[in-house]
């Protein structure tokens, strides 16, 4: 399964919100050019994130965006489901017609429990489970938040053992 440009945005967005103090709030043109991401696709997603409630936007000379508390405790599963939309990995019934095998087939049942359970393992997960703080982030960029807290210390101070194949590459 692919997740849609727009998702991926979306999760990004999410990230580096939550990753702020709650106090800072940033503009959609700052998270384009902080994320690497044309401007317009960032304030389509960000529009989104405000109607289903997880980024509150502020318009006006002191506006910005900031996460809200839903979006920090919301479940990837949910906000992944709520952002994709819920179609079928595949179109049994395209314009041109009816796939000539819908009666019998199972592919579109197997399919559809293989996305339930990718979205069941995403719901295992929060926004805040993703972030590092952002003064945290320099200094700690390819650890968990558990290991994190696991440290001792805010914003990782204290040593922390060297990355091992099993923690290299997380993110």
């Amino acid at each position: 399964m692919q997740l849609t440009r727009f998702t991926d945005i979306g999760l990004r967005v999410l990230m580096r919100l939550a990753s702020d103090d709650g106090a800072t709030t940033r503009t959609a043109r700052d998270l384009a050019a902080e994320l690497e991401l044309p401007r317009t696709h960032v304030s389509k997603v960000v529009s989104r994130l405000s109607e289903i409630g997880v980024v509150h936007s502020r318009r006006g000379r002191d506006g910005g965006l900031t996460i809200t508390p839903l979006g920090r405790t919301a479940r990837l599963g949910w906000l992944t489901r709520t952002l994709e939309g819920d179609d079928e990995l595949v179109e049994c019934t395209p314009p041109s017609g009816p796939c000539p095998l819908l009666r019998t087939c199972r592919l579109r049942g197997a399919l559809a429990r293989a996305q339930e359970a990718f979205y069941a393992s995403l719901d295992t997960l929060t926004v805040a489970d993703l972030t590092v703080p952002s003064a945290a982030a320099a200094v700690l960029p390819l650890i968990s938040r558990a290991e994190v807290a696991r440290a001792g210390e805010p914003h990782g101070r204290r040593a922390l053992p060297s990355p091992t194949p099993e923690n290299r590459n997380r993110s």
